[in-house]
């Protein structure tokens, strides 16, 4: 069991040992925290005419950076955490949000606006997923998709990052080799391509491979920040137009009162290996957000 999740502790380590750690020069780090919290609530009496299902809804998120500059030398982290879940009455507990995404990365400015790099990251999600279908009896079954680690995605990147502002990077990896993790056995049955782990076993690796991964995060006004990221993976073995991965990650958040944020999330995701066609998943929600950092906006 601790085999399994080895590679998620490592990067966990390193994600938030600079976050804890005692520096007597701290102005070469700069830190954010952020995390938030919304609930969504509906009641209905047996007698309402217009219809309708009681239903309680959860969003959390939680984002977490530390990075640091002297000299030439960088090492940026980051920690992002969403989840959530609506609770319909005759439905059950249903799973809306769900990402866990760790990366580290090393770089060298080799001019202001250029850097030379490597990274660690990693992907999964922290619960189980279900696909919904009836019975031959109409009857609805929760048939199990996913879960930790299934999928669960570790890519080592080198290359090159363009820094053209302080709120816009973009990361080239020529040489991006990544692990591919399936261990849920249950889950695999019910999914057909196995995440592209071959039958028989729980680790795909693709070692010629490329990414690109480009981060934006601005303060569109004084109340109205957007923040987006997008990952491309292509492996070299297979390349063609329809092996090309792509992950968008998308939130747009307004503060309406000091600790009030209204946030609108996106994820849309192309994988050959998970699914047919273009996935996404978009959730709007109203609550309370606490945040300390020293970064500049």
């Amino acid at each position: 069991m601790i085999k399994k999740y080895t590679p998620f502790i490592i990067l966990a380590i390193l994600a938030s040992e600079p976050i804890f750690a005692q520096d007597s020069d701290t102005t070469y780090w700069k830190r954010s925290f952020k995390t938030g919290i919304s609930l969504n609530q509906a009641a209905f009496s047996s007698n309402w005419s217009a219809g309708g299902i009681n239903s309680l809804g959860l969003n959390t998120m939680l984002n977490v950076r530390a990075d640091y500059r002297r000299d030439r030398h960088s090492w940026d982290n980051q920690v992002d955490f969403l989840y959530g879940f609506v609770n319909n009455d005759g439905q059950g507990y249903r799973k809306t949000n769900d990402r866990l995404f760790l990366d580290t990365k090393y770089g060298y400015a080799l001019s202001s606006k250029w850097d030379m790099f490597t990274s660690l990251t990693f992907l999964s999600q922290f619960a189980q997923g279900y696909r919904f279908e009836d019975d031959a009896d109409g009857v609805e079954q929760a048939i199990r998709i996913s879960s930790f680690m299934t999928p669960g995605f570790l890519t080592l990147a080198w290359g090159f990052e363009y820094k053209p502002a302080d709120f816009f990077r973009v990361r080239f990896s020529p040489f991006a080799p990544r692990l591919t993790f399936a261990f849920d056995e249950v889950a695999l049955a019910n999914v057909p391509t196995r995440y592209g782990v071959d039958p028989g076993k729980n680790v795909r690796t693709e070692w010629l491979a490329a990414q690109i991964m480009a981060d934006f995060n601005k303060n569109l006004t004084e109340t109205i920040n957007l923040k987006w990221r997008y990952i491309m993976f292509a492996g070299y073995d297979n390349f063609s137009f329809e092996t090309i991965d792509h992950r968008l990650d998308a939130m747009l958040t307004a503060k309406l009162v000091k600790y009030l944020d209204v946030s609108l999330n996106f994820i849309m995701l192309y994988d050959k290996d998970q699914a047919d066609g273009i996935q996404y998943n978009q959730s709007l929600g109203i609550g309370f957000v606490y945040s300390i950092q020293n970064f500049q906006e």
